[in-house]
């Protein structure tokens, strides 16, 4: 299912689907459904995958296979792809009709021409619409919207409507609930920005340095805006983030269709200068950024590894964390910049962690999609008719003020076998009455499906997921969360008499 249209919702195709069926007398026997799957990877396509092993296992118990157009087959980027899994039927002499087409799929040349022309025109939808999307990101932080993550210490979001009439500010996990509204950046307490700008005094006209001023922090009892003490990692990210000079940047790091997500050169970041109100000089800005960078430019990158070969010698092991505390070597940031990633820096100077450390990177991207997926259902639930109050503090849902919701993410691993695994760890400590377990594909870049999980019936903190699990646990299991919206809907009295 794609979700730009709704003629292609799965209850529209499969109405079409049955209908084209019926005219022609076929006996619909089964069903293989991707609700809400992105089209231009197989990877995440459970149905799709299905059905394909069904065929090549010789399992299949139909000898057609009924689609609602060419574009449900796949948006994939290399119209070969499509035509490869094609044939993976028709050498199991099972044959494939488009219900919604105005051609015959019968393997005549004109069919076949018209066929790769779809497919081609179904792989570039996707290719303009992501252009588009990312156009549309462009001109929101030129016109200074923030475009996710947390405001930062001594900086709050501000909620602001089509016309840039100032809302409400969000707190902590909070997310906008109405499409046209925007978010700004905008000071925090005066406490806070004094702090901000008290950071920078002592960096730059004070000539401290970031583990001084981090003790001095703590020593004072003023905490990070997460509620932590501060380290010289955290001071050294409010020295170096630009939106405490206004500055609106984006697009740090990407992924095009189907590829990856990268670092980007900084000649190809999104920005907007002057996009917020400032809470340091510009001036004082720059002269922090001008010892920051002059600080590790002056390191050729045998120079960087040797601190960090220094580093390993006489801590025994290395993190993103004892890097970035290290007096006098280059945060972990800027080792990820010059080398491509941590893990390249530390197999340059011979380190090779306990385990595999790859999940680290992982688990960042996980954190970033989290806030996606917390307001992705609270606008499912809010369309039912239910309401939604977030916890800043635990990040709970109270829906409807009487039932409590966790939503967690299960990152997908595998065994040395290749068997897929998710480890979720409950919110047991919140006592919350439903648990939305998401389980991530292949990738760890969509959701594969959704376990609703009721407190009563979890005994134990953990659970570990297989691929196929015990009825008891499948029972759970739902494509899509169209059953808590169903659950947590609200009709008024009168359309229910």
């Amino acid at each position: 299912m794609s979700t730009e249209h709704q003629q292609y919702s799965t209850e529209n195709q499969a109405d079409a689907i049955r209908r084209y069926a019926e005219a022609r007398g076929i006996e619909i026997v089964r069903t293989y459904t991707d609700h809400g799957k992105s089209g231009v990877t197989i990877h995440g396509r459970d149905g799709l995958q299905a059905l394909l092993q069904d065929v090549e296992s010789g399992q299949a118990d139909f000898n057609t296979i009924l689609v609602y157009d060419v574009s449900r087959w796949g948006r994939f980027q290399d119209p070969d792809e499509a035509g490869y899994y094609e044939h993976i039927c028709k050498k199991a002499s099972i044959t494939i009709q488009y219900c919604a087409e105005q051609f015959e799929n019968d393997g005549s040349p004109i069919a076949n021409i018209v066929k790769d022309v779809k497919r081609m025109m179904a792989g570039e939808y996707s290719r303009e619409l992501s252009v588009k999307v990312f156009a549309g990101q462009c001109r929101l932080i030129e016109r200074g919207c923030r475009q996710g993550g947390a405001a930062g210490f001594g900086l709050r979001r501000q909620l602001i409507d089509i016309g840039g009439n100032p809302k409400n500010l969000l707190q902590r996990g909070q997310q906008k609930s109405i499409q046209t509204d925007r978010v700004i950046l905008v000071p925090g307490p005066e406490e806070e920005v004094g702090i901000v700008r008290w950071i920078y005094g002592a960096f730059v006209e004070g000539g401290r340095t970031e583990r001084e001023i981090a003790a001095e922090l703590n020593a004072n009892g003023i905490w990070t805006d997460l509620g932590r003490a501060w380290t010289r990692g955290t001071v050294h990210q409010v020295l170096i983030n630009p939106k405490y000079a206004g500055d609106n940047v984006w697009n740090r790091t990407s992924s095009k269709i189907t590829e990856k997500p990268h670092r980007n050169r900084p000649e190809f970041w999104v920005r907007a200068d002057d996009a917020f109100e400032a809470v340091v000089d510009r001036a004082l800005f720059n002269a922090a950024q001008a010892i920051v960078q002059d600080r590790s430019q002056r390191l050729s990158n045998d120079e960087m590894l040797a601190a960090l070969s220094s580093l390993l010698k006489a801590r025994g092991q290395l993190s993103g964390l004892i890097i970035d505390e290290a007096e006098g070597l280059p945060s972990s940031s800027a080792y990820q910049y010059r080398f491509g990633s941590l893990l390249r820096a530390y197999e340059l100077v011979g380190f090779t962690p306990d385990r595999d450390y790859g999940y680290v990177e992982t688990n960042r991207a996980l954190r970033r999609m989290y806030p996606d997926i917390v307001a992705s259902v609270i606008a499912g639930i809010e369309a039912g008719g239910g309401s939604v109050v977030q916890d800043p503090e635990t990040d709970l849902l109270k829906v409807n003020s009487e039932l409590l919701l966790s939503i967690i993410i299960g990152r997908r691993t595998e065994t040395a076998a290749g068997s897929a695994r998710w480890h979720l760890r409950l919110d047991a400590g919140l006592v919350p009455d439903l648990t939305v377990a998401v389980r991530m594909a292949e990738g760890n870049l969509v959701p594969l499906d959704y376990y609703i999980l009721p407190g009563i019936d979890m005994a134990e903190p953990r659970i570990r997921f297989e691929q196929h699990n015990e009825g008891g646990l499948d029972a759970y299991r739902f494509d899509d969360l169209g059953a808590l919206y169903d659950l947590t809907g609200r009709v008024p009295l009168k359309e229910v008499a």
